[in-house]
């Protein structure tokens, strides 16, 4: 009897923590999915680096989509090149049913990676719900120094 209450009790907490994850802040799932995507980037894997990313992602003005990241970020994974990826705080604000995500972030990379490109970012990106997710379909960055 002791048992099953203690094991119904787990059971309880378990499903609690995965209602208030299922249910967090908008801000906090939009920072979440960007924390992702550098990593995904760091390890070399185009899928997690763009999982955030709307098919129809446009990145600074039809400069880059969401198959030309995936592309990059998985040939300097085959090519053997890590890509580093130091961001800064991310500020998050609703802007009606969308929200905006502005952060600097830091690329640094081996030797022969990235050589042109390497140098901090500002960033900002633009996030709208899709089913239950928030999924980026806009970025824009500018050198930040």
């Amino acid at each position: 009897m002791q048992r099953n209450r203690v094991l119904a009790t787990l059971l309880l907490i378990a499903l609690a923590g995965l209602v208030a994850c299922r249910h967090a802040p908008d801000d906090e799932q939009v920072r979440k999915a960007i924390a992702a995507a550098a990593t995904g980037a760091e390890e070399g894997s185009g899928g997690e680096a763009t999982a955030a990313l709307t098919d129809d992602f446009d990145g600074n003005g039809g400069d880059l989509h969401k198959q030309d990241l995936a592309n990059l970020v998985r040939a300097f994974s085959l090519r053997g090149q890590k890509v580093h990826v130091l961001l800064g705080p991310v500020s998050v604000e609703p802007r009606g049913d969308r929200q905006v995500a502005t952060f600097t972030v830091t690329l640094t990379a081996g030797a022969g990676v990235l050589p042109e490109n390497a140098g901090a970012y500002q960033v900002e990106t633009g996030w709208r719900k899709d089913g239950n997710a928030w999924r980026c379909f806009t970025a824009t960055w500018k050198r930040a120094l």
